[in-house]
């Protein structure tokens, strides 16, 4: 599909389908779409986990229910966790701004496009207990985790209308 359509198609899934495990490929083939994401200075400021285990997966799920908070993440047949070393940056450090975060958001974006194009639903998760995720991951202390991303099949593929700011609210023209 084109990338126009794609940006259309795409969405936060929050209701997955958890009779369907996702294949191996298909994270295999996001893993290999994010590796190609841009970055400031080509620091590459992250780290990907993969989570697909039942049994990782519950761990994870855990880890982002908070307060009664993504909740839906339980029926989610995969996770990506995206970290960056606590003292990443320098390359990516110009002008006394740190770009890894925006590196990062950057990649998320192509995890979730790339899950579209295959069929996937996601939901990007900023609401977490970093400390049960670094866990469930078996990450180094010196990570720290800036996202996690829920996939899965969506049980519902019927989209949603999306309600957005009108384009003159957003943008000018000069």
């Amino acid at each position: 599909m084109d990338f126009f359509t794609l940006s259309q198609n795409r969405e936060s899934c929050r209701n997955f389908d958890d009779s369907r495990e996702v294949e191996r490929e298909k994270l295999e083939k996001i893993i290999a779409c994010v590796r190609l994401a841009p970055s400031a200075c080509n620091a590459q400021p992250w780290f990907f986990t993969v989570v697909a285990s039942p049994e990782k997966r519950k761990e994870v799920a855990s880890a982002v229910q908070k307060m009664n908070m993504n909740l839906f993440t339980s029926k989610a047949r995969a996770f990506i966790a995206i970290s960056q070393d606590k003292a990443a940056g320098v390359a990516g450090k110009v002008a006394s701004r740190f770009f890894a975060p925006y590196d990062i958001g950057i990649a998320a974006a192509h995890i979730c496009l790339a899950a579209q194009e295959l069929g996937l639903g996601s939901c990007i998760l900023g609401w977490f207990d970093e400390k049960k995720v670094i866990a469930a991951c078996q990450l180094d202390d010196n990570k720290k985790v800036s996202l996690v991303i829920a996939l899965g099949y969506a049980a519902n593929q019927q989209r949603r209308d999306k309600k957005r700011k009108k384009l003159e609210s957003i943008a000018k023209y000069m």
